[in-house]
């Protein structure tokens, strides 16, 4: 099986052999404008190869859909080339957005929200949705980029409860909203279990793998290792599972989910599930319905606070 490391070395592989490629080429007067055009078409390429092969793993292990959420070919296709630009859209914000993710200034506010990211990623990935969270949430909100990125969801949770403390510290506030990606999810749900819900009003969840996913096998590490089905650790979190979870859930997950397989996984006993149709994991954090519903849950919790 292709694995994502694999892919990664791939990727490194070819921008290696490019840039060797371009600097040959424009030694023998190819014109820059050539070059740029080619870089730009690996660039595109090796996103359309990785979104394949993770829509692919998530077709083979998915969960059965109603008639009613089948794609047709427009949808489809759709469907593939918006997490494609999502995954092509979030490594520049990553890479070079994440600086500019400052806390904003202390101030006293009811209700601070904190956006919790997913493996291997960084808090550049909330930069194009952070003005409409702001807005909705009517207070401060503030992002976390923990680390290392392989290391364990439990060291995360650690993190997590360090921020909780310096954001209540900054507001005043005694809760604090989570809104959390893909295993930001997880890192809230074992700061949950080792700190309890005092300092928690609501979690709302976007493609939490709760269940875990099989696309964690296809990459190592400590947390990757966590997110695997059935694994330990897991089966630990889930443990009481049907008691129901300690503060109030919004559980967003997508039927066509290409990193969550099986995309059911995403739900959880005693939250509130909402299913979405046609939108891939990574572009779940822009897709216009999911940012108006966390919206609409963010102003929820507001009017909760202010009660």
């Amino acid at each position: 099986m292709v694995t994502a490391l694999t892919l990664l070395l791939v990727f490194f592989g070819a921008v290696a052999a490019y840039v060797v490629f371009a600097v040959g080429a424009a030694a023998h007067g190819i014109a820059t404008g050539w070059l740029v055009a080619g870089a730009l078409a690996i660039y595109v390429a090796i996103y359309l190869g990785v979104a394949g092969f993770s829509f692919a793993l998530a077709w083979v292990f998915r969960t059965p859909r109603p008639p009613e959420c089948t794609l047709g070919a427009g949808a489809t296709l759709r469907l593939y080339v918006g997490e494609m630009v999502a995954m092509a859209r979030s490594h520049p914000r990553m890479a070079l957005g994440w600086w500019a993710m400052r806390d904003p200034p202390p101030q006293s506010a009811v209700n601070p929200v904190l956006l919790l990211h997913g493996v291997l990623c960084n808090a550049g990935v909330w930069r194009g949705v952070l003005p409409q969270f702001a807005a909705a949430a009517d207070g401060p909100v503030y992002t976390l980029s923990y680390g290392p990125p392989q290391a364990s969801i439990e060291s995360f949770a650690h993190q997590l409860e360090a921020k909780i403390g310096a954001i209540r510290v900054a507001t005043g506030a005694a809760k604090v909203t989570l809104v959390t990606h893909s295993m930001g999810g997880l890192v809230a749900r074992a700061y949950l279990r080792r700190c309890g819900s005092e300092h928690v009003r609501c979690l709302i969840g976007i493609g939490t793998p709760h269940h875990g996913s099989v696309q964690a096998w296809t990459f190592p590490g400590t947390c990757l290792a966590q997110i695997r089905p059935r694994s330990r650790w897991l089966a630990e979190l889930n443990r009481n599972e049907s008691a129901g979870p300690p503060v109030p859930v919004v559980s967003i997950w997508s039927r066509h989910d290409s990193m969550v397989a099986p995309q059911a996984s995403a739900c959880l006993e005693g939250a509130e599930n909402v299913a979405v149709v046609g939108v891939g994991h990574n572009a779940l954090i822009d897709n216009a319905g999911v940012v108006a519903r966390v919206a609409t849950e963010l102003v929820r919790a507001d009017r909760g606070a202010n009660a």
